[in-house]
């Protein structure tokens, strides 16, 4: 493990590798799971306020739950997660490109539309951050969805923490990942 600044990184973070492969799994992650993607307490106002700028962008279904559920639902453990289609299917926010899952949010930040790019905890999957009161524990996410991006990652030799190198900046800062770079190289 790596204690950088107020952050815990577990060793599979820079010693496992990770590329997303889209073309293999469709953008499964978008798609499957037990509840939505979690968020933060400062991303649920941003969800609300930018809710009209990227409802175009989200489908029919997408739009029926938000508006009947809310920008942002509770999960089984009373956490703040992104409502689901049918319960624990789909993001609501999730749309299909060419049979692709992506996601609505990331769409209109990329037109202009808004400047969140999309919830951090999914700009930073495989990574999941679990919050204590004076830091935060980062550990890498197995799931068996992903198994074409650790192979890609193996084979282009690119550690989870390189392939999420702008969330993680995005995230803590440019000085953070500089430090965990470093502390990583003095590791080797």
């Amino acid at each position: 493990m790596l204690t950088i600044q107020n952050t815990i990184l577990s060793d599979d973070v820079f010693e496992k590798n990770f590329v997303c492969e889209l073309n293999q799994c469709k953008g499964a992650c978008c798609v499957q799971g037990d509840a939505g993607a979690p968020l933060l307490a400062e991303e649920l106002d941003t969800l609300k306020e930018i809710y009209p700028l990227i409802k175009p962008y989200l489908s029919k279904e997408g739009r029926e739950v938000i508006e009947n559920l809310g920008t942002s639902t509770l999960d089984s453990e009373g956490d703040h997660t992104t409502p689901c289609i049918d319960g624990n299917k789909a993001c609501a926010y999730m749309v299909q490109d060419a049979g692709i899952a992506q996601c609505g949010i990331e769409k209109a930040y990329r037109d202009g539309k808004i400047s969140f790019q999309k919830p951090i905890s999914c700009h930073l999957y495989p990574i999941r951050i679990t919050q204590y009161p004076e830091f935060e524990v980062l550990n890498y996410d197995r799931w068996s969805i992903c198994s074409p991006a650790c192979a890609w990652g193996d084979h282009l030799k690119v550690p989870v923490y390189q392939f999420l190198k702008e969330p993680l900046i995005r995230k803590y800062g440019k000085d953070w990942f500089d430090e965990l770079e470093a502390s990583i190289e003095n590791r080797i």
